[in-house]
């Protein structure tokens, strides 16, 4: 945000330097992140000044140039070449005497020189409107008003501005100070504190008169949560022209470009009072104005001619026939004011910062009114604001004012209060501040002291600091005020040595993550705010169980996620799109869940793999990541883990088409697999993708410092392998509970270790390769042990599923 130096010293006088108020600013919290300097014409025309031609004759050496003898003021004249044909005996012209440096309008600089020209001494120059930077007319000199007095600078009769502007790094809850009436409101608090006591100056409105009642503009606010507060006023017999200087100077000192004497009002106000204005031309509103908001859907053309199509939530000011202008926002192009508009309406509003922050979202605008619209301004403001321009409208712009003040405010916005406990205020600073000091300072900060007691004190905040609305934003207040630089510190240095637990969670991460890279994984982080409607691509997740956002910036970001799968193949497909297709990617995040009992926030770990394993090399051939290989790398991590005895079972998640799970006991660690090819389908990803979701919250429970051992099995495990053909609908989880329920105490494990369906194999069935590991903790199996147990697998496979051996 750019303040100017020279605007801010309308409110606040003061001879400090722009540097010590730049320091103030910044340790009050309106940090000045630089000072720049402004000439509304570079180098302010110093050296310039007004001179009166007392002769001019022709060169005696040249045809086209003139030997000129001018008053500049001093107690002789000097003797001048110029070679402009309209000099003449008798003229005040603008003399650029000698060391004077001139800049062009492209900023080309031209420095004055005694010397001579064609035999004839010259003492400076006579020049053109173009030499000194002021247009690009070169016709001749420029010829000033006979009544001047030579010697008087010109840069003063020109009003040439010289300013310093203060760019301010604002923090956005500082709305209040989004103006130069805000600025001025800390800086006489800062300077309060230094015992300096300088007046706050606002403009006055007390010559605001109603001069006729001959256009009076009806308003219906149909929606006063949308719109708490609308003011209008009309002025007819206005003339559109250019803006004087010194309004010109002052906008274009903070960067804003003049476009006319009534635009640049509502923009002088704006920056002036943080009061955004819309002017309107009163003879393109057909019947009266109407704050309401339209069928989603409607076309409506803004100034920038663009057309745009608006939502049923974005808030209108409308005519009897449609739309005129974004409520807050950005005007329509049929309704603004242009050369030959000769009366308005003026608009002064307080609008829903939540409405005006969706809808500049919505049409990606950000004008300078929504930037403060969407933050909330000071609607005690709105009427005076709109007097304010109003005025200035008339001294510009000429014309009456036409129509009392309208103002519907049905609904008045109270101020806050609050209760302040000197306590909690020294326990929060970590000082003792005086009662004294502290009540001085929430004076100077136009806090209301209401009731006043040894432990605290009661308040009333003013409605324009938004951001001020407990006790501990108050105390936030004094401490800006005070001065962070004024609170001590004690100089003795204390450390605190604690051991902490190998298996804390950011050392087990951080061990897991090392890891995952030297596997060639790349780790990610993804936002927990994403689409609600992601939860429709699984049965597993349920909608009531969607934290969604009260305020979402936009639809894809209004619910926390309930799995980390989508985010992360968002950042599948992105990288796919990209040329990118051999990706390996981790992440450590939460999912969040609304719950009947309350929420619920549980950490995971994910991983995705997709794509070749590894990049080709004259060493290594291609090879395309497959389920074994991905399999591998997540039995290494629960390894890493230190987890043992794990049971494999079918996957519960229906996100998978093809998975397995590794629980401890009842306890589910992770599940893994390929991702469902209609899941893929809508990210628009056509290969296939490897997915595993650790239950992070489970492992850190799981894991302990203490160093756990079991004496190792007496008797030895024994694999045997069945390949199976089955019909290509029947999935893994059948075959587990078949053998589960075949052999219960010597089958230990289960495990799915090929998949195969295609070529050599009828149509409609696959193959499945499967180990079981059986052993006896009390004694050695025997062959016929084991084969009657196999046999008895097969049989009931055979029967149940109709599989067969290949």
């Amino acid at each position: 945000m750019r303040i100017s130096y020279n605007w801010l010293k309308q409110f606040i006088k003061t001879e400090w330097t722009s540097e010590e108020t730049a320091t103030l600013l910044t340790d009050l919290g309106l940090e000045v992140e630089g000072i720049e300097k402004f000439q509304s014409v570079k180098g302010a025309l110093e050296g310039v000044v007004v001179g009166e031609v007392l002769t001019c004759e022709k060169h005696p050496d040249a045809d086209r140039l003139k030997v000129t003898m001018v008053n500049i003021g001093e107690s002789t004249p000097i003797q001048i070449v110029c070679g402009a044909s309209n000099v003449a005996a008798g003229q005040k012209v603008p003399v650029a005497t000698i060391g004077t440096k001139l800049y062009d309008k492209e900023g080309v600089e031209l420095l004055i020189k005694k010397g001579k020209i064609r035999g004839q001494e010259s003492n400076g120059m006579i020049c053109a409107e173009d030499e000194l930077g002021l247009s690009d007319n070169h016709d001749g000199i420029m010829v000033l008003e006979d009544s001047l007095v030579p010697g008087t600078p010109l840069a003063k009769i020109l009003e040439i501005e010289n300013d310093e502007i203060f760019e301010i790094g604002l923090t956005p809850n500082r709305a209040d100070a989004m103006s130069h009436l805000g600025v001025a409101r800390d800086l006489r608090a800062g300077m309060t504190l230094k015992n300096v006591h300088p007046e706050l100056i606002t403009p006055s409105v007390t010559n605001f008169r109603v001069d006729k009642r001959t256009l009076k503009i009806d308003v219906e606010v149909k929606d006063t949560k949308l719109a708490p507060r609308y003011c209008g006023v009309t002025i007819s017999g206005i003339t559109v022209k250019p803006s004087p200087s010194w309004l010109q100077n002052r906008l274009k000192a903070i960067g804003i470009t003049p476009k006319n004497n009534i635009v640049d009002v509502t923009n002088y106000v704006l920056h002036e009072l943080g009061q955004p204005l819309h002017a309107f031309d009163a003879s393109k509103i057909n019947g009266k104005i109407v704050v309401k908001t339209v069928e989603s859907g409607t076309k409506f053309i803004t100034l920038d001619d663009i057309e745009r199509t608006l939502h049923e939530d974005d808030l209108m000011i409308c005519d009897e026939k449609g739309p005129l202008c974004i409520a807050g926002v950005f005007g329509g192009k049929n309704s603004g004011v242009n050369e030959n508009t000769s009366s308005i309406f003026l608009e002064s509003a307080y609008f829903n910062p939540i409405s005006i922050r969706k809808t500049a979202k919505r049409h990606g605008l950000s004008t300078d009114a929504s930037f403060r619209f969407e933050r909330g301004i000071d609607p005690t403001i709105t009427e005076y604001a709109l007097k304010r321009a109003t005025i200035l409208i008339k001294e510009l712009a000429g014309g009456e004012i036409t129509s009392d003040i309208i103002d519907i405010y049905p609904k008045k916005i109270e101020d806050f209060s609050v209760v302040l406990n000197y306590n909690n205020v020294n326990k929060i600073i970590g000082q003792e501040i005086p009662k004294e000091t502290i009540k001085k300072i929430l004076v100077s900060l136009e806090i209301k002291v209401n009731s006043v007691s040894d432990a605290g004190l009661g308040l009333t905040i003013p409605s324009y600091r938004v951001d001020v609305q407990r006790e501990i934003d108050v105390i936030e207040e004094i401490l800006r005020i005070y001065g962070y630089n004024n609170i001590n510190f004690s100089k003795k240095l204390n450390a605190t040595v604690f051991n902490s637990s190998r298996t804390e969670d950011y050392k087990i991460q951080n061990s897991i993550a090392t890891q995952l890279n030297s596997f060639g994984f790349h780790e990610m982080m993804a936002n927990s705010l994403t689409k609600p409607d992601y939860v429709k691509l699984s049965e597993n997740l349920r909608e009531e169980f969607n934290v969604l956002m009260l305020n979402p910036l936009s639809l894809d970001l209004s619910a926390m996620r309930q799995s980390l799968l989508f985010s992360g193949l968002e950042a599948v497909s992105y990288n796919i799109n990209r040329r990118n297709s051999d990706i390996k990617l981790f992440e450590f995040g939460k999912s969040y869940h609304k719950m009947p009992s309350g929420y619920e926030e549980n950490k995971h770990l994910s991983l995705f793999v997709t794509g070749n394993d590894k990049l080709e090399s004259w060493t290594y051939s291609q090879k395309p990541s497959d389920f074994f290989l991905f399999k591998g790398l997540v039995e290494t991590i629960v390894n890493r883990l230190g987890i043992q005895k794990l049971e494999t079972k079918p996957v519960i998640s229906d996100v998978f088409g093809e998975g397995i799970a590794y629980y401890f006991g009842k306890d589910l660690i992770v599940e893994l697999g390929t991702v469902k090819k209609p899941i893929l389908k809508y990210f628009d990803i056509k290969q296939d993708v490897f997915y595993a979701d650790f239950n992070w919250n489970f492992i850190l429970k799981l894991i302990s410092n203490k160093i756990k051992f079991q004496e190792l099995p007496k008797y030895p495990e024994v694999r045997r392998d069945l390949a199976l053909l089955l019909d290509e609908n029947t999935m893994f989880e059948s075959i587990y509970k078949i053998a589960r329920q075949t052999e219960k105490t010597l089958v230990k494990e289960i495990s799915l270790f090929d998949v195969y369906q295609g070529k050599n194999l009828q149509e409609g069935k696959k193959s499945y390769a499967l180990s079981f590991i059986l052993q006896d903790q009390g004694k050695t199996l025997t062959d016929e042990q084991i084969d009657k147990i196999m046999t008895k697998l097969q049989s009931n496979f055979e029967k149940e599923l109709g599989a067969t051996l290949r």
